[in-house]
């Protein structure tokens, strides 16, 4: 991921100021991945508690149980630590980005869609950490641009791509607003979120209602029924086919 931290002057060295830049590395030294876990995973603990302006390097260091000069040894300043600690999460939540349709039958794949598009999905502090960005925006916008790229962009894009293959799969009508319903859904969940609901049955409620209206035909129709007969039958057959 790209940082921007030498555009950031906070003004101190908690923050990460140019003097924290001129820090010298200590290269001679192994990698203790152990360590670095521990300090990533207090930098995103204390994100969640403090917000990022409220957290300092010394909490995360007494957190981690290492010292100042361990953590200035691997990360000039608070933001390269922070980028960090959000890619560990990013990485760890790749892998929900993709969904074999093969696996599901359309209408469940897009309830799946929308059950992955949930923020909270890999991480339940995610709906916090989103409103700390939100709040940082005017004094550290790289932050919710990083947050927008990685953690919103890919849920969004997933839930499209799925109704992307499934107009192609004809089970979804050709002429819906798709960036509209993605909205729609992904907006959803943080309705909820503010009026203290819970978001496990987002999903289902969510397709109960949108399914009837951009299924196609075909797919609509209860499984096992059949009636009409001669000219309304082979009217049906014509739409299922067109729609």
């Amino acid at each position: 991921m790209v940082r921007s931290a030498e555009s950031i002057d906070e003004g101190s060295t908690e923050n990460g100021s140019a003097g924290d830049a001129s820090r010298p590395r200590h290269s001679g030294r192994p990698r203790d991945d152990a360590l670095d876990e521990a300090i990533i995973l207090a930098t995103r603990d204390r994100l969640v508690r403090d917000g990022y302006s409220n957290m300092t390097i010394g909490d995360i260091a007494a957190d981690a149980k290492v010292t100042r000069p361990t953590l200035y040894r691997r990360w000039k300043n608070k933001f390269d630590l922070v980028v960090d600690a959000l890619d560990y999460g990013f990485l760890k939540q790749a892998e929900m980005y993709t969904l074999d349709l093969s696996q599901f039958e359309p209408r469940d794949a897009l309830v799946e869609a929308v059950r992955r598009l949930d923020p909270a999905y890999y991480n339940p502090d995610a709906m916090v950490l989103m409103g700390n960005f939100t709040g940082e925006s005017l004094r550290t916008p790289e932050l919710l641009e990083i947050l927008r790229k990685h953690g919103v962009d890919p849920r969004v894009a997933l839930l499209k791509t799925v109704l992307a293959q499934l107009q192609k799969r004809r089970s979804v009508r050709s002429d819906i607003d798709v960036d509209t319903i993605a909205n729609m859904c992904f907006g959803s969940y943080f309705a909820a979120f503010y009026r203290g609901e819970q978001a496990t049955d987002i999903p289902e409620r969510l397709v109960a209602v949108l399914w009837p209206c951009i299924a196609a035909k075909a797919a609509t129709q209860p499984r096992g029924v059949r009636g009409g007969s001669g000219r309304a039958t082979k009217r049906r057959a014509a739409d299922d086919v067109i729609g």
